[in-house]
């Protein structure tokens, strides 16, 4: 089974301290430490086991810059069989509808019987997965937490509201997006890292996969980020300060004060 992974460098959030830019419509981004999306950590991850219990191979592919190769070379010291960076200024300023319609191009050029991704990247708006799969008319499962090869169809299971699962059975090719939780990822050294840091990885641009420009960047952008806010503080709110254990006290303290606990 051959499988693309499509993954995104983002910021680490437990590396940074994210503050809002002077604009309001951003992060502070010139310090960030960048790491891979977490999801799609997972979702690589999945691939991987399921190519080690099925036969085939494993493609990981991002839409960014020259820095993104970084994540790449992670995933291929992870275990990935091969990568690949699209890459064009023309993409600057995106939205996931043209992120789709990038990665929509690139998976025509090839051939995958199943495509993952992660559940959502920093967004928050987890909507390229599905774009994709509506642009290339494959079927979609979002939220999946538990995957069964069943010859060419897959038995999914995916979180649904309160708690229970629901399972389905999804013809191939498909295109889904991996829960976090699903299992467990595989570590990662810097022995890794340095054995794959030689490892051509190739670049597409625009051109090379046909896209039409005025289909991408900002032009095309449907979705724009006016505003970005902390949220003010609710009447009766309370913001903690101390280390995990000193916080775990104070909440049962609190719970308790209300007559949460007895």
């Amino acid at each position: 089974m051959d499988i693309l992974v499509c993954v995104r460098r983002v910021a680490d959030t437990s590396e940074n301290e994210i503050k809002l830019s002077a604009e309001g419509n951003d992060i502070e981004r010139d310090e960030l430490v960048y790491s891979v999306n977490e999801p799609d950590n997972y979702a690589v991850e999945e691939a991987l086991q399921i190519r080690d219990r099925v036969g085939g191979t494993v493609t990981v592919v991002t839409v960014g810059g020259e820095e993104d190769e970084e994540v790449l070379r992670r995933e291929l010291a992870m275990g990935a069989n091969g990568a690949v960076l699209i890459s064009d200024e023309a993409f600057t300023g995106s939205d996931g509808r043209g992120i789709a319609n990038i990665l929509k191009h690139f998976v025509q050029k090839g051939h995958y019987d199943l495509i993952l991704t992660g559940v959502q990247a920093d967004d928050g708006a987890a909507q390229v997965g599905g774009m994709l799969a509506a642009m290339l008319d494959y079927p979609f499962a979002s939220l999946v937490n538990s995957i069964a090869i069943e010859e060419d169809k897959l038995r999914v299971a995916r979180e649904v509201e309160g708690g229970n699962r629901e399972i389905n059975e999804i013809e191939l090719p498909c295109v889904l997006s991996i829960q976090t939780g699903i299992n467990e990822p595989r570590y990662v050294g810097m022995r890794g890292i340095r054995q794959v840091s030689s490892v051509v990885i190739p670049t597409l641009e625009a051109g090379d996969l046909g896209i039409d420009l005025d289909a991408v960047g900002h032009r095309a952008a449907k979705v724009e980020r006016m505003n970005y806010f902390v949220p003010a503080l609710g009447q009766g709110a309370e913001m903690l300060h101390g280390s995990r254990e000193e916080n775990a006290e104070k909440v049962l303290e609190l719970i308790s004060a209300k007559g949460g606990v007895r």
